[in-house]
């Protein structure tokens, strides 16, 4: 081994430790999820079971790989919590219940799919029926560590980021959290994710699954979930303009819009129509 390898693999290791010394929980799981999702790509590849329309196994790869990305934002966003905050005994509470709640999820989900199952809308048996809202409690505890954030992110006066970024930082933690309650919320009670008189998903999205044949609540569910993505990410594009006040109006008139966006959606869905109906003709 040279000595720019040994020393290139020294950076990595070091830039690993680094990264997991800014939440270790979360971190753990998040790495836990990466290698979760080999099995899962290889249980798809040799089990053939399908359930509404798709392959068993699925559902589960894509909820590991939605709260890899989940757990993977809040990592790097730890970075602008006030020091210290990860190492208070609250903190690593509520951290470890978070990731209690998403290894619960992730175990049912994948459970399901084993027994050849729904997770979700399930009322087959009792256990299903009874473990449905358990989950539905345990989605809005880890889905409440973007609010926590947003908050904590608000209140640090040492974070030394662009007013800008900062501000878009903590909207679209704290809307992930809210629009996501909302969204999921009455998605939950509806016992199902479809709106319309067509009961068949038929053709859907490429890679999301929508429906295009009639309401797919799981749309406006996506989009308030990724609003701590969106939002930051503009945030971040505009975080360079001189003008920090017009950076700032830039970031709130986004904001606005992105919230507007959800919530028609959200009605679109409500209503009966596809994503994207009056593209679709």
């Amino acid at each position: 081994m040279t000595g720019n390898t040994i020393s290139r693999f020294n950076g990595l290791a070091g830039s690993a430790a680094r990264i997991y010394a800014l939440e270790p929980v979360f971190a753990a799981i998040t790495l836990f999820l990466i290698a979760l999702m080999i099995p899962t790509l290889a249980a798809m590849g040799l089990d053939n079971r399908m359930l509404q329309a798709e392959n068993i196994w699925a559902k589960p790869l894509k909820f590991q790989f939605a709260l890899t990305i989940y757990l993977a934002t809040l990592v790097w966003f730890a970075s602008w919590l006030p020091d210290g905050t990860t190492r208070k005994l609250p903190y690593r509470v509520f951290s470890l219940v978070v990731g209690f709640c998403i290894l619960a999820e992730v175990v049912w989900i994948s459970g399901a799919a084993m027994f050849g199952t729904p997770s979700h809308f399930n009322t087959s048996n009792p256990f299903m029926t009874w473990i449905y809202p358990v989950m539905g409690a345990f989605a809005a505890t880890l889905t409440s560590a973007a609010l926590i954030y947003g908050i904590l992110i608000a209140r640090n006066p040492n974070s030394a980021l662009n007013p800008a970024l900062r501000l878009a930082l903590v909207t679209g933690l704290v809307l992930t959290f809210f629009l996501t309650a909302l969204v999921a919320g009455f998605l939950s009670s509806q016992g199902t994710h479809l709106v319309g008189s067509a009961m068949s998903n038929g053709e859907g999205f490429p890679l999301m699954g929508w429906s295009r044949q009639q309401g797919d609540l799981r749309v406006a569910h996506f989009f308030a979930t990724h609003a701590m993505h969106a939002i930051p990410l503009f945030g971040l594009c505009v975080s360079g303009v001189k003008n920090s006040r017009f950076a700032l109006l830039l970031v709130a008139g986004f904001s606005v819009g992105y919230l507007a966006f959800v919530v028609f959606s959200f009605v679109q869905a409500l209503n009966g129509e596809p994503f994207l109906a009056f593209v679709q003709g």
